[in-house]
Order: C-alpha cells, then structure tokens, then sequence
C-alpha cells in the first residue's frame, strides 16, 4: 500500500490525514480537498479555500503521489509554484498552498513495483519519533461521529464534526492508536 500524510494547522490544532491508494472517497482513485463536505474527502474550513480546490492520487504510472488543480481560479500553489491547471508530483517535504492554508507532505510511503519488500518510510528530519513508549501512553480515545464515522479528538465536541457538521453530542468514544485520528 502507498501512503501520503498531509499535516496542517487548523484553529491552533495540527490536523493529519493519510492519503491511500484504493481507499474509499467520494470520487474512487483520488481523495479530494476543499472546504465543500458534501463534494470533499479532506474538508477545510478556512474561507479562502475553494467549495472542490484539488484532488490528490496515486499515479501507478509514475509511481508517485500526485496533486490534480481543479479550480481556474484561485488555483493551489505547490513548492511556490502556482498551478493553474493540470498536476504535479508530490514529495515529501513538499508545500501545499491552498487559499491561505499551508499542507505539508511529511511522510510518503511507496512500496517499489511488483516487490515483497515492506514500504520504506520517510520521517522528516525534526519529527520526533517514540522509542520503547509504554503502550498505555500510545493510545488516547476520540469521538466518531454518527454520521460520517470519521474520528475526532474530543476539543471537538462542542463544534461539531468538521467533515459533515453533525453534532458530536451523540458521538460514540473510542479508543484510538496514533494513527486514528483523521483529523
């Protein structure tokens, strides 16, 4: 499987989403992102950024992630360039501008054609990475929201699901590992 990690800030909380090849979405093959629940898989709130502003996917072709433009206007800027219409190639350490939201690509994971070797992943050099943490301290509990099930820490529960705006009362709580969260 390949893997992409986005991370963002988001009203003074670091979002992470993992991007998958073959994982389900809105529109199978890519994951798309704006601020739009209803039309995008990762959704930002800030009003700069477009209802659908870009679609993300794995090109097998290429072997590598890839960011697709979806807007003629305010069109998304990778790396300090801008795009205005077609793709570019995603690496990690890249630089996602959308609006005045800055993604960052901090992991990519491709595993190496028809091979059985484990994917290598990259950690970017000031990520601090736990070593023989006890198990306890790994895991923490979030809410799922009944509508959409994705995962949310529990600050959200007095604003709400931030992919489809469902309350977070009546969310289930569950236990999650550092990767759960989806926020």
């Amino acid at each position: 499987m390949h893997e992409l990690t986005l991370e963002w800030q988001e009203a003074r909380y670091t979002k992470t989403e993992i991007i998958r090849d073959e994982q389900p979405s809105k529109n199978p093959g890519t994951v798309r992102i704006g601020r739009d629940p209803a039309r995008c898989d990762i959704v930002l709130s800030d009003p700069t950024v477009s209802g659908l502003h870009v679609e993300v996917f794995f090109n097998a072709a290429s072997h590598a992630f890839v960011l697709r433009n979806l807007r003629k206007t305010n069109p998304p800027m990778v790396d300090g360039r801008q795009i205005p219409q077609g793709e570019v190639t995603l690496r990690q350490s890249s630089t996602i501008c959308l609006g005045q939201v800055e993604l960052k690509v901090v992991a990519v994971s491709i595993k190496a054609p028809n091979s059985t070797v484990p994917p290598t992943i990259l950690i970017p050099p000031n990520a601090s990475v736990p070593v023989n943490q006890p198990a306890p301290s790994a895991f923490s509990y979030g809410l799922e929201c009944p509508s959409c099930h994705r995962i949310s820490p529990y600050e959200r529960m007095a604003l709400g699901c931030q992919w489809c705006g469902t309350s977070l009362a009546a969310a289930a709580s569950v236990l999650m590992t550092p990767n759960t969260y989806q926020g």
